[in-house]
């Protein structure tokens, strides 16, 4: 690549003070940022290279917020019967199960498969949530080399319970310690850590504190799955006397650069509790969906100030899924046709890139000067006028049935007119798909 890059030729959107679309847009990219964005008849002399979108939509990449690349290989995978009946049912015969199974080539091969997917669903940013009971020292470290094969940004952090013991508890610490050590020295990298723990139903008192005493010190935060089902409320209650957020608000879990995910079955002081501690909830509607476990209330979230963003939970690798559901949910759930159209755009475009700024450092998420240049180019022709006004409605009605012809990371181009750059898509799939008949095996 020459010094610097120009984009050219596509309807901008730089989600920047505002939505900010630009018909006739151009970008600069100057090594791993955006120097310049705006309207083509502003950007003077152009030189350099110069990347034609086509006529297509110039935009950020996306962001998942809530991951789990483990979960790749359980794509048609079902539990004996009797199918399970509830979603401590899932976790004890689908979940856990799963996780044990997974050896370190697989932990390699299900992250780049469902790196590979993300990519080309121009999602180039991810926080996921990593498990392999019987995998656990240097998982971090395959998932960020698979990061760094594909290119694609990601904060990962292994979840520490207590479900399989005391020597695999104090593996997760290691591996969270370690990585986040890590990747502390490597200030341009792709990959930044953060601290996992499964969730409070599996967290005992000491572990908890354990976790909290070795974080000390630290400019990250935690990664936690929280209220996903009542199981866990009324786990804490009878265990620990307190609701969920109470505990971890008090254990010193909580606060602006951690995220609680789901957050489903929470009271009125949990939901205050969120808000005054500035801890981040990522909503992830379509595995709720899946799981039956019911839906968190971000409306009131939201009206408190909390910043809600949006992940897939492992269940898909494209963010169009899931920011549809948002609309859909609730308006089904509530009766309510107002609610959920303009929460969904929120969430996915603005709130994501928030909680990547609170919790890994990043600035991604806008094209704009200074900003990381995380770009996508998506074959998308309106057949209705597209304007800054009207993008949500473009976003859940129109985006979704386009694809993704490039995908630029960090400044370098990841995947160019459809081809991935770096990555054997043939030779990947054939390997994943001997890896996870192994898996199943075991499972």
């Amino acid at each position: 690549m020459s010094e610097h890059c120009w984009i050219t030729n596509g309807t901008l959107v730089t989600l920047a003070d505002g939505c900010g679309v630009v018909e006739d847009g151009a970008v600069k990219v100057r090594g791993s940022v955006i120097e310049w964005a705006g309207a083509r008849s502003d950007a003077g002399s152009i030189d350099g290279q110069v990347v034609d979108a086509r006529g297509g939509l110039i935009m950020p990449g996306f962001i998942n917020a809530h991951n789990h690349f483990y979960s790749t290989f359980a794509c048609g995978l079902a539990p004996h019967d009797p199918p399970p009946v509830n979603f401590l049912d899932i976790l004890e015969r689908l979940w856990w199960r799963l996780d044990k199974a997974l050896g370190i080539e697989d932990v390699r091969y299900s992250a780049l498969v469902s790196m590979t997917r993300a990519l080309r669903a121009g999602v180039t940013t991810i926080i996921d949530h990593h498990a392999s009971p019987n995998a656990v020292a240097g998982s971090l470290d395959v998932i960020a080399d698979a990061a760094d094969t594909v290119g694609l940004r990601c904060g990962l952090c292994y979840e520490v319970s207590n479900r399989d013991g005391q020597r695999i508890a104090e593996e997760g610490i290691d591996e969270n310690l370690s990585f986040l050590g890590k990747t502390a020295c490597d200030a341009d990298g792709l990959v930044r850590g953060m601290f996992g723990l499964h969730a409070s139903m599996t967290l005992d008192d000491e572990l908890l504190a354990k976790c909290v005493d070795a974080m000390r010190g630290q400019d990250r935060g935690f990664h936690i799955h929280v209220s996903e089902s009542k199981f866990d409320p009324d786990d804490s209650l009878k265990r620990c006397q307190q609701r969920v957020v109470n505990r971890l608000a008090d254990a010193g879990v909580l606060g602006q650069n951690t995220i609680a995910a789901h957050c489903i079955h929470l009271d009125a002081d949990e939901h205050d509790l969120l808000e005054s501690t500035s801890t981040c909830v990522v909503h992830n509607p379509q595995s709720n969906m899946n799981n039956a476990v019911g839906r968190a209330d971000i409306q009131r979230m939201l009206r408190g100030n909390v910043c809600v963003g949006l992940g897939t939970d492992g269940m898909s690798a494209n963010m169009f899924d899931d920011v549809r559901m948002v609309n859909l949910l609730h308006k089904h759930d509530t009766g309510d046709p107002r609610e959920g159209f303009a929460d969904a755009g929120r969430l996915l475009l603005e709130n994501n890139r928030e909680i990547v700024r609170r919790c890994l450092g990043w600035n991604v998420g806008q094209l704009s000067a200074g900003t990381k240049a995380d770009v996508i180019i998506m074959d998308y022709t309106p057949v209705t006028p597209l304007c800054s006004e009207n993008f949500a409605g473009h976003l859940l009605f129109g985006l979704p049935g386009a694809s993704v012809s490039s995908v630029m990371v960090d400044g370098k181009w990841r995947l160019q007119d459809g081809v991935l750059l770096g990555v054997d898509e043939a030779e990947l799939f054939a390997k994943a798909l001997e890896l996870s008949a192994q898996v199943w095996e075991r499972f």
